[in-house]
């Protein structure tokens, strides 16, 4: 069907375009979790946006997506869920975003899916970017939401 249709010219893009895309990306979330695993052990520091200061979840998560991709996010956890496609929790791949209700308030956290269940982020005051278990009960009670960071043409061109 594929080859029908860019013989008619109803199909933009080569079954290569498109495998070649889908490896993109995922080196791409291999990178980004790659790079947030680099902050492991990063204080925590409200309102803090880098690795030398310190981070806060949504700070932390902007720094890794900059650092990996170019790509520079909205600074709070809630604008950041904004700014960025819904997905099924089922749908988790590393590199997407997840969100909790840590503060009485929607999206009040964000941390980066790491795969297998887990994933990494700046928790609070007095701690520092580690990994967690999403299916520990403190995270199921309060889990918002998925996010998956659509690619940009800029994004996609970048090596």
């Amino acid at each position: 069907m594929d080859k029908l249709l860019a013989e008619k010219g109803l199909l933009t893009h080569t079954i290569d375009q498109f495998q070649q895309v889908r490896q993109n990306v995922s080196n791409r979330a291999s990178d980004l979790v790659v790079n947030a695993m680099g902050f492991l052990g990063v204080p925590y520091k409200r309102g803090g946006n880098s690795e030398d200061t310190g981070f806060d979840c949504s700070g932390f998560v902007r720094a890794t997506f900059e650092k990996t991709i170019g790509l520079v996010l909205p600074r709070r956890a809630n604008e950041q869920a904004a700014a960025t496609d819904h997905i099924d929790k089922n749908d988790l791949r590393p590199g997407d975003l997840v969100f909790f209700n840590t503060m009485k308030r929607a999206f009040s956290h964000v941390g980066i899916y790491v795969g297998d269940g887990k994933f990494i982020h700046a928790p609070r005051s007095g701690a520092s970017v580690r990994v967690e278990d999403m299916r520990a009960a403190y995270w199921q009670r309060r889990f918002d939401g998925a996010r998956r960071v659509a690619p940009t043409d800029d994004v996609a061109d970048k090596p």
